[in-house]
């Protein structure tokens, strides 16, 4: 999102807030219905919390004025004071943790700062289901503890669930990764432990999600391409197989409260003014229950920068009739008010907008009086940093690293007696929390986590910063050749990968590579490559060397990413994180143009595809790739060989061949099988391991060559055993897109993956 050009906005309506509603600002919240205050508020409807939302909000808009709805249209919404309502902002950020970046946030002496998890691809990384969720509920906890003191609202637009379709990139970092299926599950988890209240309020929300950015939003700054202006060409199949099932997961199981629409247009339409995929899509077919906001600025980027409407008021009634409800931003401010003037746009559907903005604030609690006397009104900052929550961001970014390479054991470290830490990122802060930071409670450095667990430490950074222009090889290897253990800790920052910034090279920048490569020639005993980046890193270089012993990626890991490094290095924890994106090779960056939307490989014209399911080429390290202490052994319990799917005597596919059926069929409903896998830890060291699932569906329909299904992780002992089981439903699980965007099962025989287990299974009619 953009962030410029509110804060203005924001201060002035704060200060000029009227007399009679509740004042926000530090030390106490924002909210409406103090009766307390105003008891002449006591008898109206709105107010009443005994009654249903939609009640309540209509008895609202009914007595509100136009100019007074238009004022809840925006993110800085406009307070009423003859109503008792306060102003509002909109705009907080929570995606790894309460972030500064919206207008809605603010850190001071009251509460300093907030737990900082690892950037989201490291804790997709962790492919554990149930961390998600967990993730969430501390989230909100904190949340709600800042909003009770004034210092946070209760909506949050977080998470990002777009695809990291492309390597270079910059907001892959946001993301859980490149398979629709993990990042399905990582948003409607997440959702979940940030909405649902602890008193089985169903209806309720705790503090409000948002996922964003909606549609095939994946370019933002590469080679003068601008995501204000980018215009994502995409197919039906791609649209419904890889870019939307994320967002209708956090709809349907995730329950969330909001969905952003984004920037870009998708095949000439602007998505924040397309009626089919607002009021279409998620409003009608997916059945949001919430409201659906714009990224921030871009009805002004439709009207200024696509020119896609003559005029601002078009661009406003445009965007309100297909469906958005609340503008980040103040175009619709504006403008609504011209555009109902000439016609363009009507009362109704304003009010339609506003009631869905009023009913998640009435769900939030926002209209039931002094949040102090509510569910969480007992939280405050106290509740904010505690141990255990940074004890939770350690321990996700444990789960989280990778280890990629690892030659004669060489991890974990058992008797180092010197250690030289080296590299541009040895004693980062602020790089280790990614974009969409707060302040974090506190930070260890990968340096401070090292030096804890070895007395005698040298330290030299080898670049002046991450795009190390000059190297300074020979200190390094200077220090490098005296210590028992070398490790150097390169890669990116968000000078490199960010918000407004798309990386060109996906190697290591500058003379990295170069300083890796020396030192570890002048280095005596084992060499660890760090390597803390959003993307991936072309280090097939490293790879190839004997020197280089091993190979541990970090992504961005947060406040304790530098105690979880150590824990992983000096063996007091044994990794398990899997990587949730392909990692090419710059090859791929040079051939390949990251405005091609088109996920499947295309060998008429070269195009090699995008991501594991679809993409025929070289790799250097693949998705799923992860090794740990320990080995893990599959054994297949249970799995059919033949699923009979039974047809209706006059079903085509009786009397011609079919190469599948329609998965909305009902003679393919509630087919369904389990898998069960004995899973053996064979090391001496306890540890964790995600099992995978995967198959490969007969090749119809351009299907993926290869897609996940399922995924569990379990924690074994040494030699434990666990029987994994996961149940597959024909429909759901095996079924690829069509050309047309339809759910389809192909007929013949699909292939069960798991680790180098593989089970044919056939579906027949």
């Amino acid at each position: 999102m953009a962030v410029a050009g509110v804060c203005g906005i924001v201060c002035i309506i704060i200060a000029c807030a009227a007399v009679g509603a509740a004042a926000q600002g530090p030390g106490r919240a924002a909210f409406a219905c103090d009766v307390a205050g105003n008891p002449g508020l006591r008898n109206l409807t709105f107010c009443d919390a005994s009654l249903a939302v939609q009640k309540r909000v209509e008895d609202l808009v009914g007595r509100m004025t136009l100019p007074e709805k238009i004022g809840w249209v925006v993110n800085a919404a406009a307070g009423v004071s003859r109503l008792g309502i306060p102003s509002y902002e909109w705009w907080s950020e929570a995606l790894h943790g309460v972030s500064y970046t919206g207008p809605g946030v603010h850190f001071n002496g009251i509460v300093p700062g907030a737990t900082s998890f690892p950037q989201v691809i490291l804790t997709g990384a962790t492919f554990n289901e149930s961390l998600f969720q967990t993730i969430g509920k501390v989230v909100s906890t904190e949340a709600r503890a800042m909003h009770n003191v004034g210092l946070a609202g209760l909506t949050f637009w977080s998470p990002n669930v777009n695809i990291f379709r492309d390597p270079r990139w910059g907001r892959g970092q946001e993301t859980p990764g490149e398979d629709p299926v993990l990042t399905s599950k990582y948003g409607a988890g997440y959702v979940r432990g940030l909405q649902q209240r602890d008193d089985g309020n169903k209806d309720g929300l705790k503090v409000a999600a948002c996922c964003k950015h909606y549609t095939a939003y994946d370019v933002d700054n590469w080679k003068g391409i601008q995501r204000y202006t980018f215009n994502a060409l995409v197919t039906q199949q791609d649209l419904d197989d890889t870019f939307n099932p994320p967002f209708k997961s956090c709809v349907l199981d995730g329950n969330v409260a909001s969905v952003m629409c984004s920037y870009n247009q998708v095949n000439g339409k602007p998505t924040c003014g397309d009626y089919d995929f607002l009021a279409g899509v998620i409003r009608d077919q997916w059945k949001l229950n919430g409201y659906i906001v714009s990224d921030c600025d871009s009805l002004d980027v439709i009207f200024n920068s696509q020119k896609y409407t003559k005029t601002p008021e078009e661009t406003a009634a445009l965007a309100v009739n297909s469906g958005l409800d609340l503008n980040c931003g103040s175009f619709l401010s504006k403008y609504a008010q011209g555009a109902v003037d000439k016609g363009l746009l009507n009362e109704t559907t304003i009010n339609k907008a506003v009631s869905n903005n009023f009913a998640t604030l009435m769900r939030l609690g926002f209209f039931d009086g002094d949040p102090s006397k509510q569910l969480y009104g007992n939280l405050g900052p106290k509740d904010v940093c505690t141990p255990e929550n940074q004890e939770l961001a350690r321990e996700v970014a444990r789960q989280g690293i990778v280890l990629l390479k690892n030659i004669d054991g060489s991890l974990p470290f058992k008797s180092i007696k010197s250690l030289a830490v080296i590299g541009p990122n040895a004693n980062a802060t602020k790089t280790m929390l990614g974009n969409y930071e707060g302040v974090p409670c506190k930070i260890t450095t990968p340096l401070q986590g090292l030096a804890a667990s070895v007395s005698t430490t040298k330290y030299q950074p080898g670049c002046a910063d991450v795009s190390c222009g000059t190297a300074q090889i020979d200190d390094a290897k200077k220090i490098a050749a005296g210590a028992d253990a070398v490790i150097l800790v390169m890669g990116s920052d968000q000078s490199i990968e960010r918000e407004s910034q798309d990386r060109v090279n996906i190697t290591l920048p500058g003379k990295q590579q170069l300083l890796v490569s020396e030192v570890a020639k002048a280095s005596k005993g084992p060499v660890i490559l760090v390597i803390m980046s959003g993307g991936g890193m072309d280090v097939q270089f490293a790879k190839d060397d004997p020197k280089v012993t091993s190979i541990l990626w970090v992504g961005f890991p947060g406040q304790a990413g530098g105690a979880a490094i150590a824990d992983v290095i000096f063996g007091r924890y044994n990794p398990s994180g899997r990587l949730p994106m392909t990692w090419y090779p710059q090859s791929y960056a040079d051939k390949v143009d990251m405005t091609d939307m088109h996920m499947r490989a295309d060998p008429s014209r070269g195009y090699p595809g995008r991501t594991y399911r679809f993409y025929k080429g070289p790799t250097v390290y693949a998705f799923g790739d992860g090794i740990s202490y320990s080995e893990f052994s599959h054994t297949l319990v249970k799995a059919p060989k033949i699923i009979s799917v039974p047809l209706e005597e006059q079903h085509v596919c009786r009397s011609a061949a079919c190469e599948s059926l329609d998965a909305t069929e009902d003679n393919c409903r509630n087919l369904a099988f389990d898998v069960h896998l004995n899973v053996r830890n064979e090391g001496m060291m306890s540890g964790s391991h995600t099992v995978f699932l995967f198959s490969t569906p007969p090749q119809v329909h351009n299907a993926p060559q290869k897609q996940l299904l399922a995924f569990d992780k379990v924690h074994l002992a040494p030699t434990g055993e666990k029987t994994v089981r996961f149940d597959v439903d024909i429909c759901k699980h095996l079924s690829v897109t069509d050309e047309n965007g339809n759910k389809k099962v192909g007929l013949g025989e699909h292939i069960l993956h798991v680790g180098s287990l593989k089970h044919s299974l056939s579906v027949k009619v």
